[in-house]
């Protein structure tokens, strides 16, 4: 049997049905047949769908995708529809029922809140992803421009279109930009900063204005990276905040076109200013630290010698520890007025090594230095030193040899006097070695210091060396805990004869070094005062020096 609409009487049945089932559902239900006409919908279905209603096409009044996921159904592969997308900006999912006759009945599952939820997750995820790379990005260095540069990179590639990152130092203000493609190009700032809306006080650390405060319009040409095509669209500038105070300031720039900055992407370029501007202020505080080290260390380390007043004179210093620039071992040569004083030159070594022991060697030296108007008298200066030491809150003891130099009746005489410390060498002519007689007590343990003041003569090519324990006693050899000893010392020095002073100092530390190999040593000193085969009369460093030959 047949109705008057031509459709059979069980079909039309089980709709009318079906129909009493999902008319009042708060979900949105459609139901449409195998050709894809609906034939009913509920009236939250019509709602959604203002045009559907019976005999209308579905591809008419409905989405694509959902058009395209009942022809699947409908074809008798209900199982394999998954189907979601938008209605009216929001997001559904659809789930099908297939009924007698080849209909099917469509549920719509708002599912608008999930979709929005899981898109703020994957955003957030990201975004805390992104702050750990910035964080391990950005303390992997302790170089300032290497910071600026990834700074401005890192926000022009995840935040923005182009990023100016800007100094904090008013005298120095270098800029890092980062442009299209992740250029970088570096470069003062000379011109006002006020030129920016807000630049100047996030310079100083203040908070950041907003971004619809700014118009970009108004930019100067150098806010704007090199090859920063069309105009800026939107900006943002935030300060980058470090230990203790400012450590810069950030400029974001979008084109023409796109998205002008919204709250939470302001909010979120907050957090990333805030690790840059940590890492900025450790790469600061690490680069003035080293500067303020260069600068004391200058003072710390052994001068570079050389020929003063017709006499050589050459030095070499090795730190016990790698990479160590200063420990206890010192030298100093003082040249005297005019070519007919003395030159006072001084060795020593402190116990210990290491900045502290370096730390004493400084005040030692600067004390010898304060003294040279007595450095005629070795035994007062010592006393006097002494006298400085023992006095102090310092618990280290020194040694020191003292030499006075000068060129008389075409020799070198020397004067030489030790406290506490190993006696220098003398290497003649023609390969004899012979230890001086001088001998003292420690600088630093006693109220009262002794010592013996022996003079020598040099000829032309001979030497005087002086040395700390660092090089007798370094450890090494083929079962590595010999000591290199004097002996072998004297050997080195033997075949050193008529040798330049350099050269001598070279030899002495490249045979103690490859003695000690690998192993741990101790700080090394040595200067060696040479009377020299040749000298011909010209200036060096302002005092004349005579000719002499052997």
């Amino acid at each position: 049997m047949e109705t008057s609409e031509g459709l059979p009487v069980e079909p039309r049945s089980a709709r009318i049905a079906l129909r009493t089932a999902w008319a009042d559902a708060p979900y949105p239900v459609l139901l449409a047949d195998a050709a894809g006409t609906v034939i009913d919908v509920n009236a939250a279905a019509a709602a959604l769908f203002p045009t559907a209603g019976p005999l209308t096409p579905l591809a008419d009044v409905a989405p694509a995708w959902l058009a395209a996921a009942h022809r699947t159904a409908a074809n008798g592969r209900p199982a394999a529809v998954r189907a979601d997308g938008e209605v009216g900006g929001r997001t559904f999912e659809a789930h099908p029922t297939p009924v007698a006759g080849g209909d099917v009945v469509w549920w719509l599952v708002d599912d608008t809140d999930r979709r929005l939820a899981e898109e703020a997750l994957r955003a957030e995820q990201q975004r805390t992803s992104f702050l750990a790379e910035v964080s391990s990005t950005l303390l992997a260095s302790l170089n300032v421009d290497r910071c600026m540069e990834v700074t401005a990179n890192l926000a022009a590639r995840h935040l923005a279109d182009a990023a100016v990152v800007i100094a904090p130092s008013p005298r120095r203000r270098p800029l890092a930009y980062a442009g299209p493609g992740g250029t970088i190009t570096r470069g003062p700032l000379n011109a006002d900063p006020a030129e920016v809306p807000g630049l100047t006080e996030a310079l100083r650390g203040f908070p950041p204005v907003p971004s619809r405060w700014i118009d970009p319009a108004q930019l100067p040409a150098w806010a704007l990276p090199p090859g920063f095509a069309g105009p800026a669209g939107s900006a943002l500038v935030t300060p980058l905040p470090g230990q203790g105070g400012p450590a810069g300031a950030m400029v974001l720039l979008r084109r023409t076109g796109r998205r002008t900055f919204q709250e939470d992407e302001e909010a979120f370029a907050r957090l990333f200013a805030a690790r840059a501007g940590a890492a900025l202020s450790a790469a600061w505080l690490y680069a003035e630290q080293a500067s303020i080290t260069d600068t004391l260390m200058r003072d710390l380390l052994p001068p570079r010698l050389h020929q003063v007043h017709g006499v050589e004179f050459a030095g070499g210093y090795r730190a016990a520890g790698v990479g160590e620039r200063a420990g206890g071992d010192f030298y100093d040569v003082h040249p005297g007025d005019d070519a007919d004083a003395e030159s006072l030159v001084v060795l020593g070594d402190v116990c210990g090594k290491g900045l502290e022991a370096a730390v004493l060697t400084g005040k030692i030296r600067n004390t010898v230095q304060a003294l040279l108007p007595l450095a005629g008298d070795h035994q007062r200066v010592l006393e006097l030193l002494n006298g400085a030491l023992v006095n102090s809150h310092h618990t280290r003891f020194a040694t020191m040899v003292l030499a006075s130099v000068s060129r008389f009746a075409g020799t070198v005489r020397l004067r030489l006097t030790s406290a506490g410390h190993l006696a220098p060498l003398i290497v003649r002519a023609d390969g004899r070695v012979e230890e001086t007689g001088t001998r003292g007590s420690l600088i630093g343990v006693l109220p009262e210091i002794t010592s013996r003041t022996v003079t020598a003569d040099l000829a032309a090519g001979e030497t005087c060396l002086l040395f700390t324990d660092g090089i007798t006693e370094a450890r090494g050899g083929p079962l590595g805990d010999d000591l290199f000893g004097e002996q072998r010392l004297r050997t080195a020095l033997g075949e050193c004869a008529g040798l330049p002073a350099e050269a001598v100092v070279e030899r002495v530390q490249m045979l103690a070094s490859q003695w000690v190999g690998g192993g741990r040593r101790d700080d090394m000193a040595v200067v060696a005062i040479t009377a020299p085969r040749t000298t011909h009369l010209s200036a060096v460093n302002g005092h004349t020096r005579g000719r002499f030959t052997a």
